[in-house]
């Protein structure tokens, strides 16, 4: 969660390059109950909140321009929360990775398709959803610099957490099975009757 919060950091890393899409989708995978569903989004809501009131409010934060805002974000994590739900984490390295771009990729569909939406500027047309997702507003960086950041940032992630988990589980695996081995090699044999 640390690394979630700290990678959303502004000035900390390139804008869209974040932990955020790999967090739930690992929570998803690795949390259990609903506590996968409770921690990361609560996290995230908090660094939101703090983040916005912090950086880009100017003294006029609003909560409910805020949640409205921030809808399409959560819609958004909460799937990807369930999608790791529905992979599990009994896959390949490889394939739980790609879920983490598959999430990468939908956060930046699902928002930029809102800012199409909700937005004056773009035109209400295929023409301006392809300016969303691509050129943006033009006192903003290119859209799609913000879908290679979310890209590379998902997958990056993601590989690093469930490497780490698949690592540790790993060794897990190996120490339970050398603890059976020695309990097995202490034991008395029965005696033949």
């Amino acid at each position: 969660m640390v690394v979630l919060v700290l990678s959303r950091w502004p000035g900390l890393m390139p804008q869209n390059f974040s932990a955020a899409y790999a967090i739930v989708f690992c929570a998803g995978l690795y949390v259990p109950g609903a506590l996968g569903w409770i921690v990361p989004l609560v996290v995230l809501a908090a660094s939101d909140w703090l983040l916005s009131f912090v950086f880009y409010s100017n003294g006029a934060f609003s909560w409910s321009q805020f949640l409205i805002q921030q809808a399409p974000n959560y819609l958004v994590y909460a799937s990807l929360i369930a999608l790791g739900r529905m992979v599990g984490r009994r896959r390949p390295w490889w394939l739980l990775v790609g879920g983490g771009v598959a999430g990468a990729m939908l956060f930046y569909l699902v928002t930029n398709t809102a800012a199409w939406l909700a937005s004056p500027y773009y035109a209400k047309t295929l023409g301006g959803w392809v300016q969303a997702l691509t050129r943006g507003m033009p006192q903003y960086p290119p859209t799609w610099e913000f879908f290679r950041n979310t890209l590379t940032s998902g997958g990056l992630f993601t590989g690093l957490f469930v490497g780490a988990m698949k690592m540790t589980g790993c060794s897990e695996a190996r120490e339970k099975d050398e603890d059976e081995e020695e309990e097995a090699e202490g034991e008395p044999a029965e005696a033949d009757s």
